[in-house]
């Protein structure tokens, strides 16, 4: 099992989200727990299309940290 991480943003009326490092797997939903459950589908379903096309798939994650910043 590989762990994805993906950045869920308010969207006004709905929600949207997309994978940090694996560009092109984006979705939508009405609540957080439906772009998580998207999510679930989409990325199986962009890795397929990916093999089926010869693509190579990421091999390594990115790191994902914060910084403070004075405001």
């Amino acid at each position: 099992m590989t762990e994805y991480t993906i950045v869920i943003e308010d969207a006004g009326s709905n929600f949207s989200a997309y994978v940090i490092g694996l560009d092109g797997v984006v979705t939508t939903g009405h609540t957080i727990e439906e772009v998580v459950e998207n999510m679930r589908e989409a990325i199986p379903f962009h890795l397929e299309g990916m093999k089926l096309h010869g693509d190579a798939l990421p091999e390594a994650l990115p790191i994902v940290t914060t910084v403070q910043v004075s405001s």
